[in-house]
């Protein structure tokens, strides 16, 4: 089987590598010249941290990245703990969802991937300009490739699911979002600089989590917009329109958000559910298929779980190439009901994290046993699970 991957971010990668170990090798093409930075930083919880790992990838996966101390979630106002929960601290959280959670730079752990990735099938400047349902790709220099199976993982703006006619509906979900990375030192009033933190108010939130051994801070700060009239899906803007949507809070909160010299709004989007996955000879993975709020984490997370998910699946159609129609609609159908309850949860917690002092006590007691609540997404086995469906 011949497989063409458009896309060399977290998805195409693990997708790749996960083929080659099922003996399956894929050509994978990448529109940047160079794994750069995309989006600073990523939190791999452990239903995407046990993939990597039985990719091989334990040692080196954990030289780069950060396990936080803690979960803790704060009132945005006087830092008051809501609750708290060990993570690195002990083995509270690897015993019980069977892997570590870990935050890491994009830009490490797109090489640590792509170390593994026979370098003659990795073809870097490869922008895709057009995709046919028979398995073709073609580039913005004029040539073209064909393949048995053509892996849409080119990200939430997809080239190849715009250029098929996917459905392309994206909502809004009334939240802007500001990214940064802080280093620690510029944070005196920080508690606990090693937790993965949220600190929750009326109309906002902001996360934020360690990377680079505890001297960075990445973070997420959320608030609350009417409408989005851009063009885009991110602006420019003053680092001061940040700082002062957070005025008031608390002042590690102000400390990060104003600590920043230059900023952008992120519009934060999710794709409506699709009623399939591929068309032909080509299939969605990631965020192509099912972009989602970033709300608990999981955009990466459930890109990986996609892409073992799919390497299982393929490896199926491999041994009869007949079946690649009813692989893909396998592939549909075992991941697209977790997928959409994610993408669901993700727009409930956003309504919890932002919720005014009416709803306080509600707020309160949805995170008042957060590992259960989470046990359904960090405990999920995504190998075992398409294995389990192809019996």
């Amino acid at each position: 089987m011949r497989v063409a991957i458009a896309g060399g971010g977290i998805g195409g990668l693990v997708l790749a590598r996960a083929l080659a170990q099922r003996g399956i090798e894929a050509d994978v093409y990448e529109q940047a010249g160079e794994h750069r930075e995309i989006g600073a930083a990523v939190a791999l919880s452990a239903n995407g941290v046990r993939e990597l790992e039985r990719l091989g990838l334990a040692d080196g996966l954990a030289q780069i990245s950060m396990t936080p101390s803690s979960l803790c979630i704060r009132r945005g106002v006087d830092g008051a703990l809501i609750c708290r929960e060990p993570i690195g601290e002990d083995d509270t959280y690897r015993t019980a969802f069977g892997a570590p959670f870990y935050g890491v730079h994009r830009v490490p752990l797109l090489k640590l991937l792509a170390d593994g990735v026979d370098p003659g099938r990795m073809h870097l400047g490869h922008r895709v300009v057009d995709v046919g349902r028979e398995g073709r790709l073609g580039f913005a220099d004029g040539s073209d490739v064909s393949a048995d199976v053509v892996v849409a993982a080119d990200g939430v703006h997809s080239v190849l699911r715009r250029g098929l006619g996917f459905d392309n509906r994206a909502v809004f979900s009334a939240t802007v979002g500001y990214r940064g990375l802080v280093p620690v030192n510029q944070l005196a009033s920080l508690p606990e600089p090693t937790a993965l933190q949220f600190w929750v108010g009326p109309g906002a939130h902001l996360l934020h989590y360690a990377i680079d051994g505890g001297t960075t801070i990445n973070f997420l700060a959320v608030v609350r917009a009417g409408e989005w009239t851009g063009e885009g899906w991110m602006q420019a803007c003053d680092p001061a329109e940040s700082a002062q949507r957070f005025a008031g809070w608390h002042p590690a909160v102000c400390e990060m958000v104003g600590a920043v010299s230059t900023s952008a709004r992120w519009a934060l989007h999710a794709h409506v559910p699709l009623d399939r996955w591929h068309q032909g000879r080509v299939v969605l993975l990631g965020d192509a298929a099912h972009a989602m709020l970033p709300h608990q984490g999981q955009g990466a997370n459930q890109t990986i779980e996609d892409a073992v998910a799919l390497a299982v699946h393929l490896s199926v159609a491999d041994a009869d190439p007949e079946s690649l129609d009813a692989a893909f609609t396998r592939y549909h159908r075992q991941r697209r009901a977790r997928t959409t309850r994610v993408q669901a949860y993700s727009r409930r917690v956003v309504r919890l994290t932002h919720a005014g002092p009416e709803g306080f006590a509600t707020r309160d007691r949805a995170f008042a046993d957060v590992p259960a609540a989470l046990a359904w997404i960090h405990g999920h086995d995504a190998s075992a699970a398409a294995e389990a469906y192809v019996l």
